[in-house]
């Protein structure tokens, strides 16, 4: 199975699973944070969150630096049961795309700064802040994953429909995850 092919993609009801806290960080949790981050970098994502491969864990990982070429602007962070301490801030619309949405994005709009604390993999707690940035995007939307809330639920009815059928004939005709157009 190729790592694009690991990504589960909607309608499957993992998507919409609150995932567990991940108890003890150990070696198997090390290895699916791995096979995330190698997973995200070959569908060409900013983040991943671990329902998106089948595990209803809360691990997510996020890479908003690096350019898709050049291995040194890799910048992955690896967040173990991360926590949003605070969501302020003036709304901001961002268009969207989604690994488990393939060949859609959707203007959704979120808090302009967001806070989070999580573990990383040697079990220090640390704190995340991110304010009107790519950042404050990707965690509040992987984040949202852990909770079984993907990027359309924060559409009206209409929309939602609308981007769902968008995404299903994008599926259908061959998208993958990574690929988006505007909605």
């Amino acid at each position: 199975m190729s790592a694009v092919s690991d990504i589960v993609l909607t309608p499957d009801p993992r998507l919409t699973e609150m995932c567990q806290p991940i108890d003890k960080i150990d070696g198997k949790v090390c290895a699916l944070a791995k096979r995330m981050l190698k997973d995200m970098y070959a569908a060409e994502g900013c983040g991943l969150a671990a329902p998106q491969v089948g595990e209803l864990v809360r691990l997510v990982v996020i890479d908003v630096d690096y350019d898709g070429e050049n291995p040194k602007t890799k910048n992955p962070y690896v967040l173990v049961n991360p926590k949003v301490i605070a969501a302020d801030g003036a709304p901001c619309p961002f268009n969207e795309g989604c690994l488990s949405f393939p060949g859609i994005s959707v203007e959704v709009t979120r808090p302009s700064h967001v806070v989070v604390q999580a573990m990383d993999l040697d079990g220090d707690l640390l704190q995340y802040e991110a304010e009107n940035n790519l950042l404050a995007v990707c965690l509040q939307h992987e984040i949202d994953h852990l909770n079984g809330v993907t990027m359309v639920d924060h559409l009206s009815p209409t929309k939602r429909l609308q981007a769902l059928r968008a995404c299903e004939q994008a599926i259908e005709a061959g998208a993958r995850p990574g690929e988006t157009s505007t909605n």
